[in-house]
């Protein structure tokens, strides 16, 4: 009686205290009698919050030697208690039979609590004990005790004194490993399975479902308004109140040039007003069009047809120092440029006054802005089968959704610096290297582009970044003009947008000490579609699967391993915009269903789930992490030479990942002449090499042969390097 009376105080106190909610009891008793309660483990609160709001008097498998300690024998006191000794090779096997006896029982898979603020590793003997006992296993998230002073969190960060804590009960589920697996083996695959569980539980509790703004505003209640959250070339760094209050001034300013649901270009460098300016643009529901504009008028001008785009934002400043008078001017002549110099100039006191006042009442007005997360967040851009740009349209869930799955298996916090030089007009730059940490309190420094290789490496040493994002490409470089301790605080360095390459990877590791995390992905998929982590890293991979998302290998004649991947999720795109029918939606959709893209991509996937990328079916060259269309190239080239026949084929390029070799018939045919008749187009997307040939090799049906053709020409550029 004295127990029930003591637990029903303790139990008011804390709810009070801590606003404590609980979801997913319903999950608790379907769960049955036996069941194996797993949880992470954020603060020294977490067997008390399990011991008060649970219904029943469960088991606590607890340290032997923990349990020894004053301050926690008041509780064991007043707890069913199951003392083991993890070095005691008898403990688990006396852990699987105490469950047999059809009790629920408690266990930290990490075994200590975490001091990075994310999932520690997962110890196997946990999963071995689920398989054993044959217990269901009921996942439990504990989310808000990690900001207490409870926690081992101090000085990463900002604890409080009465955070709200949640209490997720997930759905019980079950670990069975397959008969024929024994001893280690049978003991590594539980754990992993386990450990799989427990990322998932991670993600699925995560509240991605909101817009970018709302994300916004958390992380400034997590880390503080005066937090400072990013910085660029001007040396001016901003905090979080001050990028709120930028963020309305401007995006009120944005309603007088666009109307809700109107897609805006934006043609800004990476900078903290880019920033400021595309969530400005969110916050009234006018969506951002990114403009790649390293990609040429051209191709900018077919943007903007295909997401109706009348207006752009831009810079004088910027186009003076781009030096793109030129691709500004013919711009100009199909939609209206907007300054922000000119919107500066004419945004009053009294309107600036107006958003430092909203900027700290958001919570008074910003819920009533009721904005579907579903709802398009951005446009980006990337080449399409016919070399014409397809729109990618992305959600704010997607975005925020790709976000919190990196976040499950990769362990970010506000002590890190994450140097971001790759342009917001790209997906890996726009979702990982802008929106990352700002919404994760990271502070951000915005570098304008990634081509300074010299650079670039003061850079992350003034800066002290802990994280960075390139591609192979760009690393490469950088490794070569770098000092050996240039990256001296570098905690990932994650490549992605083309194959990393193997001497890339060893320069890495010599120079710097530094293992590059290999990811793979694409615009549609938000971008990351798999990453290797510091505890899932198979070299010569692009890692394991995001969480909560599924795959397909659909089988290719003459591919015997592995296939073409099709993937689902809540990380893949809204849908695409066509030049065939300017601002329609087209949702995603495969031989699998809809909502499933197809990658294009020939992948194997082992039993572990590493991911191998085989090669790509699609024609398309990756060239210092873009796409080059090479039926595009081929269109140059017919421009050009109407009479000739050509073919576009990618080698593999040690510097750039690929490069494109045009094969043509055109007597006398040279890359200035093509370059001459391809008025605005960018030097990335004409050919590396022009070669002369007396006949382009063809199918007996008439078509081009291409694996011929690049036999061909790596032949011929092999022969002219020995020559």
């Amino acid at each position: 009686m004295l127990k029930q009376l003591l637990r029903f105080t303790v139990k008011l106190i804390v709810k009070v205290l801590f606003r404590v909610e609980i979801h997913g009891i319903e999950n608790y008793h379907a769960a049955g009698k036996r069941a194996l309660i797993v949880a992470n483990h954020t603060s020294f609160l977490d067997p008390m919050l399990l011991w008060i709001f649970l219904p029943d008097d469960i088991t606590f498998a607890i340290n032997t030697h923990i349990s020894e300690r004053w301050w926690l024998k008041p509780f064991l006191g007043l707890s069913k208690v199951f003392r083991m000794d993890p070095t005691h090779p008898l403990s688990l096997k006396d852990l699987t039979h105490h469950l047999q006896h059809d009790t629920k029982t408690v266990i930290f898979p990490e075994g200590r609590i975490t001091v990075t603020g994310a999932l520690m590793k997962i110890y196997d003997g946990t999963g071995m004990v689920a398989d054993k006992s044959q217990a269901a296993v009921l996942p439990i998230r504990i989310e808000g005790a990690q900001y207490t002073h409870f926690s081992r969190l101090q000085n990463v960060v900002r604890l409080r004194w009465f955070p709200k804590i949640r209490i997720q009960i997930l759905p019980p589920t079950r670990i069975q490993a397959p008969e024929h697996l024994k001893g280690k083996e049978r003991r590594r695959y539980c754990g992993h399975v386990l450990a799989d569980i427990m990322t998932e539980m991670m993600f699925a509790t995560s509240h991605y479902r909101q817009t970018i703004f709302s994300a916004l505003l958390n992380a400034r209640r997590i880390h503080g308004g005066k937090f400072p959250i990013a910085d660029d070339l001007v040396r001016k760094p901003i905090s979080y109140n001050t990028l709120i209050t930028r963020t309305i001034a401007l995006g009120n300013s944005f309603t007088a040039i666009a109307q809700a649901g109107e897609h805006v270009g934006v043609m800004l460098p990476n900078s903290t007003n880019t920033l400021c300016a595309v969530l400005g643009l969110q916050l009234h529901q006018r969506i951002p069009a990114m403009l790649n504009f390293s990609t040429g008028s051209a191709n900018m001008v077919s943007a903007c047809k295909i997401a109706l785009v009348k207006t752009v934002l831009t810079s004088r400043q910027f186009i003076e120092k781009g030096k793109l008078q030129e691709e500004a001017a013919h711009l100009s002549e199909h939609v209206n440029l907007v300054y922000l110099e000119d919107l500066a100039k004419q945004m009053r006191a009294i309107d600036k006054l107006k958003a430092l006042v909203q900027s700290h009442t958001t919570g008074l007005w910003y819920k009533s802005v009721h904005i579907d997360p579903d709802s398009t967040a951005v446009v980006l851009f990337t080449s399409g089968s016919e070399g014409t740009p397809k729109g990618v349209v992305l959600s704010h869930a997607n975005i925020l959704g790709n976000l919190k799955q990196l976040e499950a298996v990769i362990s970010f916090n506000s002590q890190d610096v994450v140097l971001n030089f790759l342009p917001m007009f790209h997906s890996f730059g726009f979702t990982v290297g802008s929106m990352l940490p700002v919404l994760n309190g990271m502070q951000v420094f915005f570098y304008p582009t990634p081509l300074h290789y010299a650079v670039i490496p003061e850079i992350a040493y003034e800066i002290k970044a802990t994280i960075m994002f390139g591609t192979n490409t760009f690393l490469a470089a950088y490794g070569k003009k770098a000092n050996p301790y240039d990256f001296y605080r570098m905690r990932y360095v994650i490549a992605g947008a083309e194959k990393l390459q193997e001497n890339t990877r060893a320069l890495w590791a010599e120079k710097f000490g530094i293992r590059i995390l290999e990811g793979y992905g694409a615009t549609e998929t938000t971008p990351i579609t798999s990453v290797n982590t510091p505890m899932c890293f198979k070299a010569g991979s692009v890692g394991r699967f995001m969480p909560s998302m599924k795959y397909q290998l659909e089988p290719i004649p003459g591919i015997h391993e592995g296939g073409q991947l099709h993937v689902s999720g809540p990380n893949i795109m809204k849908g695409y915009l066509l030049a065939a029918n300017p601002g329609k939606l087209v949702p995603p959709e495969s031989k699998y269903g809809k909502g499933w893209y197809d990658t294009g991509d020939i992948v194997s996937v082992d039993d572990e789930g590493y991911i191998t990328i085989k090669g790509r079916s699609k024609r398309f060259a990756k060239v210092s992490g873009e796409m080059v269309s090479l039926t595009a190239v081929e269109q140059l080239a017919i421009e050009a030479w109407p009479e000739g026949h050509h073919a576009a084929v990618s080698l593999p390029d040690p510097k750039k990942g690929e490069q494109v070799i045009l094969l043509t018939t055109h007597k006398g045919a040279t890359l200035h002449d093509l370059a001459k008749s391809a008025v605005g187009v960018a030097q990335i997307s004409l050919p590396r090499k022009v070669i002369e040939v007396e006949a382009v090799p063809v199918l007996a049906t008439g078509k081009t042969n291409y694996i011929a053709a690049t036999e061909l020409a790596a032949g011929q550029v092999l022969k002219a390097e020995h020559a």
